[in-house]
């Protein structure tokens, strides 16, 4: 399937590694140019150090901290600079673990600021031109606590919630001019996150790391951690021309993991 991403401009922030990494590298396997943000730019650096030429020709790297108001502002100065991107991924980093009564107010403020609020300010600017153009994607990865509350991630929980309530809002007010806006929820997926999540786990409750996977994989009726090559090709259908009529849609890539309807 073609999916008319060859010369369109994204921007993928968290690109330093897991999710953010795997979205990147499909997208510039599709021929998308990539501005790539992260707070930790030297992973950046690393990875890309590895591609073909013809894919490092496409790729920008920018630093971000999505806690620093003015780093959303420069990026998003240099993305419109270079014309605008096509397509947003806005994907962000997960809090420390912690219950409801754990956490602190000013916890769940400066949480609100680089989960939430930087990421509606740093789409706000970019949509904008792809309203005018009359094209564009907007996709938020999620978590699969928006359906399923985890235990011990309330603070991600919570936000991750607030944060699908924007992106429904935004969806209704851009399909008209051509802009869709979608969020992807992983369930466990193989990465960095995950696995130190696992390894939290597994301290709190004195178990072997290997003994909370098999728990995990468990309860997911595929039997497996998902890759993230698997939740990247969702991403990047979602990014590309076939995808138009798809809006509005929160669509989970967690092998079954949760059973509502």
């Amino acid at each position: 399937m073609d999916l008319g991403l060859v010369n369109k401009r994204a921007l993928v922030v968290g690109a330093s590694q897991g999710l953010g990494k795997a979205i990147a590298l499909a997208l510039l396997a599709e021929g998308t140019t990539v501005w790539l943000a992260a707070r930790s730019r030297s992973k950046i650096e690393a990875w890309c150090a590895a591609l073909p030429a013809d894919m490092a020709a496409r790729v920008t790297i920018h630093d971000l901290d999505l806690a620093d108001g003015a780093s959303v502002d420069r990026l998003a100065d240099a993305v419109l600079a270079g014309g605008g991107a096509d397509i947003l991924v806005n994907n962000c980093g997960g809090p420390a673990p912690g219950g409801v009564l754990d956490t602190a107010a000013e916890t769940w403020t400066k949480a609100f600021t680089s989960m939430a609020a930087s990421v509606f300010h740093l789409t706000d600017r970019l949509v904008r031109p792809m309203t005018e153009r009359g094209w564009g994607r907007v996709i938020t990865i999620g978590s699969s606590g928006i359906e399923q509350p985890i235990p011990s991630l309330a603070v991600s929980n919570a936000i991750r919630g607030s944060v699908a309530g924007w992106s429904k809002s935004l969806a209704a007010e851009v399909a008209g001019q051509g802009v869709t806006v979608n969020m992807v929820l992983p369930g466990r997926v193989a990465t960095e996150r995950v696995d130190s999540l696992d390894q939290n786990r597994a301290s709190r409750g004195s178990l072997a790391i290997e003994e909370v996977r098999r728990q995990h994989r468990a309860e997911i009726p595929a039997g497996r951690y998902g890759t993230p090559e698997e939740f990247a090709a969702v991403v990047t259908f979602l990014a590309g021309v076939p995808a138009g009529y798809v809006t509005g849609s929160m669509i989970r890539v967690d092998g079954g993991l949760i059973r509502s309807l």
